[in-house]
């Protein structure tokens, strides 16, 4: 059965009225009652309502007339209409009007059910599919990366994704949160659900609290219709709530409320929905000092951060950078390669972007490409310019290769890439005064990979010549 629902009972017979709410009262639904047409669109002003039962036979405003009446309104609320065995032709009239269904009387509450729960069933069909309608021309991505920092990530999601645990994604912007949650989504029984992303920082204070929870119309001035709010158009999926220190404190209290309680208020409404929803929240600051600076609430911190997934900045990953420039091409329909002087470059660079401004030079060097080759040339000048530093100092003697002319000649990917790796250390250990904990921190890597890539080079290194 579905989430129990708002429904509006409209009858001229109060007997028929009485019976009809018992029955929906005892299939767990909130009932709302009216005499006739009239009455039902002061109803349909007052309260969100989920579904519409009416007669068609009634003084004043007949079934039809409500029909008509709430097309003219704007009031886009699945109906079912009851009508006599005599009167079949009218129902079919009143489905030419939108109404979503006709019962015949008598009919006994198993009936009653399955009509309600068919007709809500294809409304929430058809928000999901206005929802996805609204994010088609959002361009594909995939989470990418085979380096050991991201290895781990994607262990972690695998690990949390079939489970309900909340999740807070923290990363620097651009690392790819939406991504993440992505795939936390993707991994879990919700992934044939919807994913409804919400960016805090993106609205403005006052919108916030009525994209997330909705609001009835009339609910403050511009709300000209209802409106299904994101945690509505997200039961039985997952939501996202991509930079919650943003979200305005009076907010994060209404919030902590809807995740401690499981249901939600429209604005102007005094009507509680039921919620079965998986929470994804992410922030691009560390989220202990946002709650010691005052820009989170502590328990809600407390109430998201159930599972932690931290994501790498693409400094600390450089490995992926030449995998993924391949991978932005290809999404822009491109199959290209990377002269090493340009590679040499990328992996140079510190990357505060991260991978959404790889993917910005990436586009741009395409526009300048005209061949499959991304060179130098089609790069940022700030990122040519790190091609230009001066020859670091050899590398220490435990991590000193020999370069041969051959070797300066070779075009061999692997190998420059390699050699720039060597520079880079060497130049790390230089500044540091080879202090190796200091120099892995400034080349993004760990202690260990550090030492791990000295003893490798010392490994390669070709015998001194005599």
């Amino acid at each position: 059965m579905l989430n129990p629902a708002s429904i509006l009972v409209v009858d001229d017979e109060a007997h028929m009225r009485r019976v009809l709410e018992i029955m929906l009262r005892q299939l767990g639904h909130q009932v709302h009652t009216a005499a006739d047409g009239k009455q039902a669109l002061e109803r349909l002003q007052q309260a969100p309502i989920d579904l519409v039962l009416t007669d068609l036979r009634m003084p004043v405003l007949d079934g039809i007339g409500l029909l008509k009446a709430m097309a003219a309104q704007g009031l886009r609320v699945p109906t079912i209409v009851i009508t006599a065995q005599g009167t079949v032709d009218t129902a079919v009239q009143a489905m030419k009007l939108g109404a979503q269904d006709y019962l015949l009387r008598p009919f006994d509450v198993e009936v009653l059910e399955l009509a309600i729960e068919r007709v809500l069933a294809r409304e929430q069909l058809r928000l999901e599919h206005d929802f996805l309608r609204e994010q088609v021309e959002r361009p594909s991505e995939d989470f990418f990366g085979r380096s050991e920092a991201m290895r781990a990530v994607f262990e972690q999601i695998r690990q949390v994704g079939p489970t309900r645990a909340a999740v807070l994604i923290t990363g620097e912007t651009g690392t790819g949160k939406e991504l993440a949650a992505h795939a936390v989504h993707r991994a879990s029984d919700r992934a044939d659900k919807l994913f409804v992303p919400i960016n805090c920082a993106a609205l403005p204070a006052e919108m916030i609290e009525a994209e997330l929870f909705g609001h009835e119309k009339g609910a403050f001035t511009g709300a000209v219709k209802d409106r299904v709010g994101k945690f509505e158009l997200a039961s039985k999926g997952s939501i996202f709530l991509d930079e919650i220190t943003e979200m305005p404190m009076a907010l994060q209290a209404k919030l902590l409320r809807v995740l401690q309680e499981g249901t939600v208020e429209r604005l102007g409404s005094n009507h509680s929905i039921s919620l079965d929803v998986r929470v994804i929240a992410a922030c691009n600051r560390d989220p202990r000092e946002a709650v010691r600076d005052g820009r989170l609430r502590e328990d809600l911190y407390y109430r998201l951060n159930v599972f932690a997934l931290a994501l790498p900045p693409l400094r600390a990953r450089r490995e992926d950078i030449p995998g993924l420039v391949k991978h932005l091409a290809t999404r822009q329909g491109r199959q290209i390669e990377l002269a090493p002087d340009a590679l040499a470059c990328l992996l140079a660079y510190d990357w505060p972007g991260n991978v959404r401004e790889l993917d910005n030079v990436v586009q741009r060097a395409l526009v300048l490409c005209r061949s499959a080759l991304i060179e130098t040339r089609h790069l940022p000048a700030d990122l040519r310019e790190l091609n230009e530093l001066p020859a670091a100092q050899p590398l220490p003697a435990e991590a000193s290769v020999a370069e041969s002319p051959r070797a300066r000649d070779n075009l061999d990917l692997p190998q420059a890439i390699d050699g720039l790796e060597q520079r880079l250390i060497a130049e790390a250990l230089r500044r540091t005064g080879d202090n190796k904990r200091r120099a892995a921190a400034l080349l993004g890597i760990s202690e260990r990979t550090l030492w791990y890539k000295l003893e490798r080079a010392k490994v390669d290194a070709p015998p001194p010549q005599d």
